[in-house]
């Protein structure tokens, strides 16, 4: 989409950078070593079973997405830039394949702000036209996020602001994960890429992983 692009074009020059109260970590491997999102050989500790609400209020688990390659990324609706930022990169890239390859991916984002993320507040988050076609926001328990989260290696953790907008930010993780459609870790995506290095590589995903 034109918006999606222009939006992502605008902040091209903020990839990468911190933001106060909502700053990307780098995840750990198995061995609690930062990866810097690159790509390794092996089995990677990251992903796992869970048990959230989508923005239908229906309950759903990660099973429920087999058959499905998931690009799956952890935010919250209250995210100033961030999160939009990641999610319009996805959607761009997205964009970049054909319509019957983009439609081998789930895109889902995973809130770490179930507190004020109902299912109401993600379901009108989601339909951003500028985010992907289909996005399912998921929310749940603190528990359940939780345990999400542990099982992605997210780091989370609530930061207070003194901006009149939101009463509290989430310093949060910012990393696209690509899981295959049996739910396996497959690849991750770092915010700093651009659209186009994302699409090559989930065109090579689907030549490695045909359906």
């Amino acid at each position: 989409m034109s918006t999606r692009r222009l939006f992502i074009a605008s902040c091209a020059a903020l990839m990468g950078l911190s933001v106060s109260a909502c700053n990307p970590a780098q995840p750990e491997d198995a061995t609690g070593v930062r990866t810097g999102g690159v790509r390794t050989s092996g089995e990677a500790a990251i992903g796992g079973p869970f048990t959230l609400v989508d923005h239908h209020g229906q309950t759903v688990s990660d099973s429920d997405f087999r058959g499905k390659a998931m690009l799956i990324y952890f935010g919250f609706t209250y995210c100033p830039d961030v999160c939009p930022m990641s999610l319009q990169l996805m959607g761009a890239a997205l964009d970049q394949l054909p319509d019957d390859q983009a439609g081998e991916f789930q895109p889902i984002l995973i809130s770490v702000d179930p507190e004020r993320d109902t299912p109401d507040q993600l379901a009108s988050y989601v339909s951003s036209p500028s985010f992907p076609d289909g996005l399912i926001g998921l929310t749940g328990s603190p528990e359940q996020v939780r345990q999400a989260a542990n099982a992605y290696r997210v780091y989370y953790s609530k930061a207070q602001t003194d901006s009149s907008v939101a009463e509290y930010l989430i310093d949060h993780s910012s990393f696209i994960y690509l899981m295959d459609r049996e739910g396996r870790f497959a690849d991750i995506f770092p915010d700093n890429l651009a659209p186009a290095q994302i699409a090559e590589r989930l065109q090579h995903f689907l030549e490695d992983h045909p359906a």
